[in-house]
């Protein structure tokens, strides 16, 4: 693919995802605001989310028919140099380039024409294919076992994971969880981005691994070798160090901003729902004497003990005698 490929990719992804975080933290508020709910400012804001996602729809576009045209130019080349290898590793490219082709193209329809209608769950599942494709083209891409390429296919399918279940939590009907789930998935966009230019940068640079070196037969068809066993080692060790520091870098990123989006845009959580204890608590009065129920019953026989016993008889005469 080359260095350019990676960068370009790596770039792509990264807006994309910068993108959709910036639209899932304007998107969220508190659901049970009363004032989002059939005001002209709540009109403006769907109409501003509308441009919002149809940008995003955009840059699927661009991104998706460049990663199209790499593949069928990496394919010629193949094709050129007799590479029946790397013809069939960029085959596999085109279909889910294709299918993210055909999701920002629904996607762009549904945002510009009303006439176009398509529940958003048919788009989530265009996109979830999509990343499913991605999953297993570089899980099972392992032509070369010693080659240091590997550890770089399956450290990537880490991002590529997250966006396969956030895209799976987006098709709840819930908006609140969907809003949420866009923002896990530009997170794992992000991510991606930058694991492509890593790759870019260890396999077609100088950086890569010491005592290793790229062995390219066409675009789509190259392995990064090692001399021994202690450089395979090392440079496995290095990748993963390497994207240790590129998940650090993410989520300090993304927590900033999403910060100053969500501050700039004074959204609210659900702690706000919460009132402070003292608006809650009322003044209570303080009796000073108090007495249980079987401390008062302990009193009355004590009084009922200390109290004389007085018998009145009658006599005969009609005279009464006290005792």
């Amino acid at each position: 693919m080359g260095l350019l490929s990676f960068i370009t990719a790596g770039g792509g992804f990264i807006l994309i995802g910068i993108w959709e975080l910036i639209c899932s933290s304007k998107s969220t508020q508190d659901p049970s605001s009363p004032l989002t709910e059939a005001s002209p400012a709540s009109t403006a804001k769907g109409s501003k989310s509308k441009s919002s996602s149809s940008l995003s729809f955009g840059f699927v576009l661009v991104l998706s028919l460049l990663v199209i045209l790499n593949s069928l130019v990496s394919v010629f080349k193949a094709v050129g140099l007799n590479d029946k290898v790397g013809s069939v590793l960029q085959l596999q490219v085109l279909p889910i380039a294709s299918l993210f082709f055909l999701y920002s193209v629904l996607g762009l329809f549904m945002n510009v024409k009303n006439s176009f209608s398509l529940p958003k769950m048919v788009l989530d599942l265009i996109a979830l294919f999509g990343f499913v494709e991605e999953f297993f083209l570089f899980y099972l891409q392992k032509k070369d076992t010693s080659g240091i390429e590997n550890r770089y296919f399956d450290l990537l399918l880490v991002p590529i994971l997250i966006c396969v279940v956030s895209t799976v939590l987006a098709l709840e009907p819930s908006k609140s969880r969907s809003n949420y789930a866009t923002l896990v998935r530009g997170m794992g966009l992000i991510l991606q981005g930058l694991w492509f230019l890593q790759m870019g940068l260890s396999f077609f640079t100088g950086f890569v691994a010491h005592g290793c070196a790229l062995h390219e037969k066409s675009r789509g068809n190259y392995t990064i070798r090692c001399k021994g066993h202690p450089e395979y080692h090392r440079a496995r060790a290095i990748a993963t160090l390497q994207f240790n520091l590129h998940l650090a870098l993410l989520v300090v990123f993304s927590v900033g901003l999403y910060s100053m989006v969500a501050k700039g845009n004074r959204v609210r959580g659900d702690f706000l729902q919460y009132k402070p204890l003292g608006a809650e608590m009322q003044p209570i009065e303080i009796v000073s004497n108090f007495t249980l129920d079987s401390d008062e019953d302990e009193i009355k026989e004590e009084d009922n003990m200390a109290k004389p016993k007085v018998e009145v008889s009658i006599n005969g005469n009609g005279y009464g005698s006290y005792e």
